[in-house]
């Protein structure tokens, strides 16, 4: 890859993704330059659908279409990043299957906007979150690739859904999309137009929380696969885990209100979770028990003990 094809997208990821571009920063060059890449190439195809306003779906499908062409090579490339994405994949031995289910989710979004069950929303998220796990796992070349591959599926999932989380007013508002699952939102008694009329109650808060405890369980299930990645990678993968999840800790400071204003960390808040990852991880080498120390994520036993009460349920308020 070229550097000029690297720096084009260091920047495309500098400009979107500014929480994962600072874990970024501490994985190793022969990974890094790949990540920025990957992600590059994500956020172009996220885009076509994300900022589509106005453009008529017809016209969004033969964007996608053209992009899987280029990503595929079967075109040329019209971009350094879809330049950049060819020769990673040929380096990497990125399948077509994982370009093609990637970019079937983004096709998704062009049309659907509502998951009635956490089921398919996992569907969903093969394209869009768990393929991006799988091209991680190979540009980072584990010794042992398909016991760490399930793992940063996992992680994949958990990152994606506390983008979910955080982004449900965002996704409403511009997009008219809900990616929490229908069924939740019913159990909780929270309809559609309570959410797009941003009415935040104990009833979302309820809905909030019992999806959040389900991401949590995606994270500890994605991190006990952290040991399996080269040694070179580990701290940056764990870093990345450790700054997503601390966007739980503001859902939770905020009562789950969501709807009222979208949890952001500030650069502070991200630089003293890096330090405090640091810290523990020079003592310990242990991904899940640091994670467990530093992260905004409960341990399951004290994840299983806030949905439970002496008398039934603990509500999210409580």
């Amino acid at each position: 890859m070229q550097q000029e094809h690297i720096d084009a997208s260091k920047q495309i990821q500098r400009r979107t993704g500014k929480t994962f571009y600072l874990a970024t920063k501490f994985l190793p060059q022969r990974v890094r330059h790949a990540t920025h890449v990957l992600y590059a190439f994500f956020r172009i195809a996220d885009e076509i659908v994300d900022d589509a306003e106005g453009v008529p779906p017809e016209t969004q499908r033969a964007e996608l279409e053209s992009l899987r062409a280029q990503a595929l090579g079967e075109t040329d490339p019209e971009d350094p990043v879809l330049e950049a994405f060819q020769t990673l994949c040929e380096r990497y031995e990125i399948s077509n299957e994982e370009i093609n289910v990637f970019i079937d989710a983004m096709a998704t979004d062009i049309t659907k906007s509502r998951y009635e069950t956490a089921a398919e929303l996992d569907d969903y998220m093969r394209g869009s979150a768990a393929a991006v796990g799988v091209m991680m796992t190979a540009i980072m070349k584990p010794e042992f690739p398909e016991t760490a591959r399930p793992h940063a599926i996992k992680l994949g999932e958990a990152f994606q859904l506390t983008n979910f989380l955080r982004d449900v007013r965002e996704d409403i508002l511009d997009r008219d999309r809900i990616y929490l699952p229908q069924e939740t939102l019913h159990k909780h008694g929270v309809a559609d137009e309570q959410i797009a009329a941003l009415e935040f109650d104990e009833s979302f808060a309820a809905a909030m929380a019992a999806e959040l405890q389900r991401t949590e369980a995606r994270y500890r299930a994605g991190v006990a696969g952290i040991r399996y990645l080269p040694d070179d990678c580990q701290f940056p993968v764990l870093v990345a885990a450790v700054l997503y999840a601390e966007h739980h800790a503001l859902i939770r400071a905020q009562g789950y209100d969501v709807l009222t204003s979208e949890p952001s960390l500030s650069t502070a808040r991200k630089l003293r979770c890096v330090l405090q990852t640091r810290w523990h991880w020079q003592w310990n080498r242990d991904p899940e028990a640091v994670f467990q120390r530093v992260s905004a994520v409960p341990a399951a036993d004290a994840s299983r003990e806030m949905r439970h009460t002496e008398h039934g349920e603990r509500t999210p308020i409580q």
